[in-house]
């Protein structure tokens, strides 16, 4: 009888003892954080992950919880030079070690390679694929060549006009430091 394992309540050393595996094509807007961050609405773009569990023997020889996360979705971000909607590729692809607590996370953290999570039996697999998308988000994206030309420049023709119509300050302390005495009288 095979198993069966819900991506919302994952009971993670389940899954890892089964060696089981799930995968799906969600809707990006299952996902509200990373629809916060898109540029346009993306009601057609899907999420398509895997996720596969297996158990490894531990340093005391116990059996330890791993999972293994592959997600991607192209999603319309906004392009930092022209700011128009830039598709942009999302990949995870990751290797997850569980450990009993926060505090054993924390103690071995520094020295794995490997990401440390918490072990549960109601472990949100969906808010975890949400995280390392948003992970994923370029700093900058761009397009490669804009469709549209892309005005460089710092100022516009208002903000030069201002700047040149303002008198100089130093000029003024220089007319100032330049009169006679009796004129200031």
């Amino acid at each position: 009888m095979k198993r069966e394992f819900a991506p919302e309540r994952l009971n993670v050393p389940g899954f890892a003892a089964a060696g089981a595996t799930m995968e799906a094509a969600d809707p990006v807007p299952k996902y509200a954080r990373l629809v916060a961050e898109l540029a346009a609405p993306a009601p057609d773009a899907v999420v398509n992950w895997t996720a596969h569990g297996e158990d490894r023997p531990g340093a005391d020889g116990k059996p330890v919880p791993w999972l293994h996360l592959e997600a991607e979705a192209v999603v319309p971000l906004v392009c930092q030079r022209c700011l128009s909607p830039v598709d942009t590729s999302l990949t995870v692809d990751r290797w997850f070690r569980f450990v009993a607590n926060e505090e054993v996370a924390e103690a071995e953290d520094e020295e794995s390679e490997e990401d440390l999570l918490v072990v549960s039996r109601d472990f949100d697999l969906h808010t975890l694929i949400e995280d390392e998308l948003l992970m994923e988000i370029p700093v900058m994206p761009a397009h490669e060549v804009c469709p549209t030309p892309v005005r460089l420049s710092s100022s516009d023709e208002d903000f030069k006009a201002a700047e040149e119509a303002k008198p100089n300050p130093f000029a003024v302390l220089g007319a100032l430091r330049s009169r006679k005495p009796e004129e200031g009288k």
